[in-house]
């Protein structure tokens, strides 16, 4: 056993997606023990290729990559490739990797490594939460092998990005989701709205991405469309989710305010599904199972893009 942290990330690569594996890729403390794919900003086909061909970029073949779920657990929802371009890395044509996905199915190998890292796994939820809640169900125990679960996901005042009141990776799946906050006695949200509040400068992901690197070469290709999104959309700043969570995943000192609260999902086919409900005055009775992110050391953050891009 090494003292390098087991990271095991279930994901649906999509851009930001990418941005937080190379952040994971990069950090020392941490060994990438896998990545289970879901669809979730485009089709399981996509995302599982996606995430193949980033391990290639980063020189990661040695991460196994496995594939999961590809719909939600019980009803159909929209994808998000009209961000993410059709095949979620921005239409750019990259030559498939040569490697290829793992026969073992995603939920299977969430419970196997738990079992192989138990007590010590760091598990970093960053797109819906289908795998998840499928392990889940095969075995209810598997919150107690997991030290830490991250979860990106969430508007915990209502201000959504897929919906007025839902954020995209809770409304894609919101009974994954349900499934996943009530098993869990504690896990850490970074929500859509702690996103917005750590955006990043257009002009310095620019210049990061103008770096003589592979990673940021790659990055700068699969990225543009999305970030040209965002710039057209939603200002002077680019919001990366996935990869503020996997920055309070890998250094939760960074974390400059958190909340504990309750958190439950909106599961009716109305203008609320997918809201995640925060009890934020303890009205329910129900646990403060969720550890909210609330502000994040934004140079700390911003540092460790730099370095997976290997922007200086």
């Amino acid at each position: 056993m090494t003292d390098r942290i087991p990271l095991l990330i279930d994901t649906d690569p999509g851009v930001d997606d990418a941005l937080a594996l190379l952040m994971a890729f990069d950090d020392a403390a941490h060994d990438v023990v896998g990545l289970t794919v879901a669809a979730g900003n485009v089709g399981l086909r996509h995302t599982v290729a996606n995430a193949l061909k980033l391990c290639e970029v980063a020189g990661r073949g040695d991460v196994p990559v496995f594939a999961g779920c590809d719909a939600p657990l019980l009803h159909a929802a929209p994808d998000a490739a009209y961000v993410h371009g059709q095949d979620g890395f921005g239409d750019i044509g990259y030559t498939a990797a040569r490697r290829a996905v793992e026969a073992e199915h995603a939920a299977l190998a969430i419970l196997r490594l738990s079992h192989a890292h138990a007590g010590r796994l760091l598990l970093v939820a960053l797109g819906p939460l289908t795998n998840l809640a499928l392990a889940l169900k095969l075995d209810p125990t598997l919150p107690a092998r997991v030290a830490r679960l991250v979860v990106m996901g969430g508007a915990v005042t209502a201000h959504g990005n897929i919906t007025p009141a839902a954020e995209f990776n809770v409304y894609f799946d919101p009974e994954a989701a349900k499934i996943v906050f009530e098993a869990f006695p504690r896990f850490d949200l970074a929500d859509w709205e702690a996103t917005v509040a750590h955006g990043l400068p257009h002009a310095d992901v620019d210049a990061w991405l103008g770096a003589a690197s592979p990673r940021a070469s790659f990055y700068e290709g699969i990225s543009r469309q999305t970030r040209q999104w965002s710039a057209d959309r939603r200002g002077d700043r680019w919001f990366a989710a996935d990869a503020l969570a996997m920055a309070w995943a890998l250094a939760p000192g960074g974390a400059l305010e958190t909340v504990d609260r309750p958190v439950e999902v909106a599961l009716d086919h109305g203008p609320a599904r997918g809201a995640t409900v925060v009890d934020w005055n303890r009205q329910a009775g129900r646990p403060d199972r969720a550890r909210i992110l609330l502000r994040y050391d934004q140079a700390a953050f911003e540092a460790r893009i730099r370095s997976a891009l290997a922007a200086g």
